[in-house]
């Protein structure tokens, strides 16, 4: 993988490939799959609501329930949450794909003809991944929080003055910024394993099925422990930048 990951990134910086295939896959990757990642997102800040309040209420503080919400999405349930999706809907189908162009011996006939195939099948949906996670990321944040507070305010009936309030306390710049850019290091690998799984499947239609399912898995499986890594170095990272607690959005 780390032979596949180094052909990639050489082709990456040498010769892009062609704009209409690198927004055909933008399109695949990212527009199709706003609505299933703000539908998730909008539900996850409901759960949120709805499993919180009770806490929060028996020690007085249920005004205080958008800073829990909204501080998970942001920092943690956002970006795990895109990625997921993004592993399931995308990475899967990228390594069937691909898997089937490897039985079929597309792949083989594309190199036959003078072409590389990372250069022109990797390469598109690589870019396609690590460009347009963070807006599924966005996303998924903003569409948690409006189901949190809709979910508060209407069911729990929370006043929405201090519920926005203490929101707004609660959640820093640097929270939001974290999020993101996380969502790039879940992006790539999301790209690196699905495709790496696609063209190294095993003939036959169940080899193509064995692809797809181990790219998800593994594409899960990485994304929590990188999220780990990079949770240790932004705590640290923050603690140097803001030794007071500062990092406001304003």
């Amino acid at each position: 993988m780390s032979v596949f990951a180094w052909r990639m990134f050489t082709w990456m910086f040498t010769r892009l490939p062609r704009p209409g295939t690198v927004l055909i896959n933008f399109y695949q990757i990212g527009v199709l799959s706003l609505p299933v990642v703000a539908l998730t997102g909008t539900f996850i800040g409901m759960v949120l609501a709805n499993q919180s309040y009770r806490q929060f209420q028996a020690i007085g503080l249920e005004s205080h329930l958008g800073v829990i919400i909204n501080t998970s999405l942001v920092r943690e349930l956002g970006p795990v949450l895109a990625a997921t999706m993004l592993a399931g809907r995308v990475g899967s189908a990228m390594a069937a794909v691909l898997g089937t162009m490897r039985v079929t011996e597309q792949i083989d006939a594309l190199t036959a003809m003078g072409a590389d195939p990372i250069h022109y099948l990797v390469v598109p949906r690589f870019l396609a991944c690590i460009l347009l996670i963070p807006a599924l990321t966005i996303m998924a944040d903003f569409m948690g929080i409006v189901g949190g507070y809709f979910y508060s305010v209407i069911i729990w009936d929370i006043d929405h003055a201090a519920y926005l309030n203490h929101s707004r306390e609660g959640v820093v710049g640097f929270d939001l910024f974290g999020g993101i850019f996380k969502s790039f290091f879940f992006g790539a690998i999301i790209a690196l394993v699905s495709c790496y799984q696609g063209f190294n499947c095993e003939p036959g239609a169940e080899g193509v099925g064995k692809a797809a399912t181990s790219s998800f898995v593994l594409s899960f499986v990485l994304i929590l422990a990188i999220d780990l890594l990079l949770n240790i170095l932004l705590d640290q990272v923050y603690v140097a930048l803001y030794p007071s607690g500062g990092g406001s959005l304003i």
